[in-house]
């Protein structure tokens, strides 16, 4: 049974600094690539970052460059989002994806809500 489990996620101020850990069962994690993707109330699932199976290549949309940080520890099989200087609208739902490099399926979460507000 493959399981995704994220965890981190609550309210937090704007500038607040948060983390979010998504914990992985059932796959083959270290050749797995991980994404977070993000859903904010009425809009579209966007993805936020992605990380290679050894962690040697990352991206980020570009709302989140400089801000946010992702990473993995594959003895632990998780993957971490490392939020920093956090805004409004970064308000949303944030979902781990993994992808196992040689089976063409998406395994996913089901989501830690991160709220930004005053």
């Amino acid at each position: 049974q493959v399981q995704l489990v994220e965890s981190g996620g609550g309210l937090v101020q704007p500038g607040g600094s948060l983390r979010l850990s998504c914990a992985a069962s059932g796959l083959p994690f270290s050749s797995s690539a991980m994404r977070w993707y993000r859903r904010a109330p009425g809009k579209e699932r966007e993805l936020v970052a992605g990380i290679s199976s050894a962690g040697g290549s990352t991206n980020y949309a570009d709302s989140v460059k400089g801000r946010f940080t992702i990473s993995r520890d594959n003895a632990k099989n998780t993957v971490y989002l490392q939020m920093f200087s956090l805004k409004p609208e970064d308000t949303a739902v944030y979902y781990c994806n993994a992808q196992p490099v040689t089976y063409g399926i998406n395994y996913w979460g089901k989501g830690t809500l991160v709220t930004v507000s005053s």
